[in-house]
């Protein structure tokens, strides 16, 4: 696959006994804890949480040229810390090389994944460090031969080799003329089914030609998860796949996968939906572009909140008795953008909402680990406001995950401590939500709030 902006992405929602014991998910899932199990050949990670799902998509979520503030994919941002990360997981499922997906991340304002699956599905790994599923190597070794793919495609004049960085041990690219694709497509296949090799060729974006072993690909990487939770008893109470270009396609043909198209879906996409799902009601073509059509579908098969933040403009009410940590803290960073920004009058009345859901000894810990008090650092941006003014200024954050605290003769202590690079099923029951979506993170920080929970984030 060439560098094209789009991306997949899963989201997976687990449910649990006490909705107010609040675990941690390092990756993309907030309040979910790290812990490795045994029964588990591969790192998973687990979510904590009441209604859960996964999210699964490509290559659409951060990623419009015609949003070149990304907008769209920061309100996405912003609804999935607050709404999403402490219960559900997120799968973004790429067609694009480990190199390239990294590249995309170091430009756009993606969100890190539970998991990623990338080059067209024939590549899955878990958490922050991107931690390789080798059962999932192993299955697609059998009865594929590289060799024999090099040598036949090498009679086809009409194919042009894509960068090396896009040849991967069980995916080959080239590149390929719209009016002659579909004719290389049959020959080849009769060609390497004639040498014994049980591979699958597919045509994406116009142009992208793949070939994969037969068991490779979005859909059946997918599958495989979807297996592996069910052999784990984690089996999502929902699952939402969104894309966008031809390889997307078999993510919607999972059964009981709700699927969504956005509306700036690629031509082959829409013409196998046309021929294969346009009465399947579980499948629909978003009228919103890329991020928004994500939330869109949210919205559409009830799976949860579907009102970003960034959507609600005041910003100053919290209510007590509803206290959310995580959404607090995309809150408070939406207010010091639009603050900067000056977005919002200059009022003392915001910093005094702001401070209300803050104890006096509520405590933001910078990324260096210098300690202020919450009410220190509010009252600091009065020196700032409307710095920002006309110019390209956004913040988000990303991986909000939650802790309970206790307080003991002045000390806090984490009740529920959460290595931030581990990786593995803890706890899960049911039921749950999975996502999956086509598809920078900044410096860590924290924030404890009413004594009661912290916080931890990144921020950019």
């Amino acid at each position: 696959m060439p560098p094209s902006l789009t991306l997949s992405f899963m989201l997976f929602r687990f449910s649990f006994s006490s909705p107010s014991f609040l675990t941690h998910l390092s990756t993309t899932t907030a309040a979910a804890i790290y812990q490795s199990e045994a029964s588990l050949q591969q790192p998973w990670i687990g979510v904590l949480v009441y209604a859960g799902f996964v999210l699964m998509r490509d290559n659409i979520l951060q990623v419009d040229h015609h949003d070149p503030e990304n907008l769209s994919l920061l309100r996405f941002n912003a609804l999935w810390e607050s709404n999403y990360r402490n219960n559900s997981l997120l799968v973004f499922s790429t067609g694009r090389s480990p190199t390239l997906y990294k590249e995309l991340r170091k430009e756009k304002p993606m969100l890190t994944p539970d998991i990623t699956i990338m080059s067209v599905g024939t590549e899955i790994t878990y958490g922050n460090s991107m931690v390789p599923d080798n059962g999932w190597v192993e299955f697609l070794n059998k009865k594929w031969d590289r060799n024999i793919v090099s040598e036949e495609t090498s009679k086809f004049p009409e194919l042009t080799l894509q960068s090396e960085t896009e040849q991967r041990p069980h995916k080959v690219s080239f590149y390929v003329q719209k009016d002659k694709a579909q004719d290389v497509m049959k020959a080849l296949a009769t060609r390497l089914q004639e040498r014994g090799l049980d591979a699958k060729i597919i045509y994406s974006g116009g142009m992208d030609l793949d070939i994969l072993p037969q068991g490779a690909g979005k859909g059946q990487a997918l599958a495989y998860l979807l297996k592996k939770f069910k052999a784990s008893n984690k089996l999502p109470v929902n699952t939402l796949a969104c894309g966008d270009s031809g390889n997307d396609a078999e993510l919607f043909s999972i059964p009981d996968v709700h699927g969504v198209m956005v509306s700036n879906a690629q031509e082959e996409l829409l013409q196998w939906h046309a021929a294969n799902a346009k009465d399947n009601p579980k499948i629909i073509h978003a009228t919103e572009r890329c991020a928004a059509g994500i939330i869109q579908a949210i919205g559409h098969f009830n799976l949860g909140p579907s009102t970003s933040p960034r959507d609600v403009t005041d910003l100053s009410d919290s209510k007590m008795e509803n206290f959310d940590p995580a959404y607090e803290v995309v809150k408070l960073y939406l207010f010091y953008e639009r603050w900067r920004r000056a977005e919002v009058e200059n009022s003392e009345l915001y910093l005094a909402n702001l401070k209300a859901v803050c104890c006096l000894s509520g405590i933001f810990v910078h990324p260096s680990g210098i300690e202020q008090s919450l009410h220190d650092t509010i009252n600091s941006l009065k020196t700032c406001y409307g710095d920002k003014q006309g110019k390209q200024f956004r913040v988000w954050v990303d991986q909000v995950y939650l802790r309970r605290l206790v307080l003991s003769h002045g000390l806090r202590a984490d009740l529920d401590p959460c290595p931030p690079d581990m990786v593995g099923w803890s706890k899960a029951k049911h039921p749950y939500n999975l996502v999956v979506l086509d598809l920078l993170p900044g410096l860590a920080s924290r924030v404890f709030f009413q004594n009661k929970y912290s916080a931890n984030f990144r921020i950019s």
